[in-house]
């Protein structure tokens, strides 16, 4: 359900697609992770932008699978099971997998959910930032910010 909310959100996915299609010199033969990769949606645009690689990651099984025939149908990969192609999806907890490569040039991750923090992906993206960013590479998004009000009833 959360899946087809965010990328229903024509506002938000736009914000991402802008994002990475509009810094091409970030993805240009780059090797990318795309943390709680969802349907696959910043995978794709990140291989639009050029990406040599992209490992989108996910623990849910079910979704995986939705990324993997997203990215067969955009011509991305061969077959759901190909390691070969610009975009390899892999299913499970970030933490707990062994990865087919070392570092990435930048991590993509729509980590934040509703009011920035529902999906909690947030320790998961750092971790991954941590021990897979390569030096000097990218993190997006890598900022935001909260603002908030008080109100209440008087008396």
């Amino acid at each position: 359900a959360i899946h087809r909310e965010m990328i229903s959100d024509q506002v938000r996915t736009d914000a991402y697609r802008d994002a990475i299609e509009g810094n091409p010199q970030l993805f240009k033969g780059a090797a990318v992770m795309d943390v709680g990769c969802g349907t696959g949606i910043l995978s794709m645009f990140c291989a639009r932008a050029g990406a040599a690689k992209v490992y989108g990651v996910d623990g849910s099984e079910f979704i995986a699978k939705v990324a993997k025939k997203g990215a067969v149908a955009n011509g991305f990969a061969k077959s759901e099971e190909d390691t070969e192609g610009t975009i390899s999806i892999l299913c499970g907890k970030l933490e707990e997998l062994s990865m087919p490569f070392e570092k990435v040039d930048v991590i993509v991750s729509e980590w934040m959910g509703y009011a920035l923090l529902f999906e909690s992906m947030l320790d998961t993206v750092l971790y991954a930032r941590d021990k897979y960013l390569k030096p000097g590479g990218a993190l997006l998004p890598d900022t935001a910010t909260i603002f908030m009000a008080g109100a209440g009833q008087a008396g």
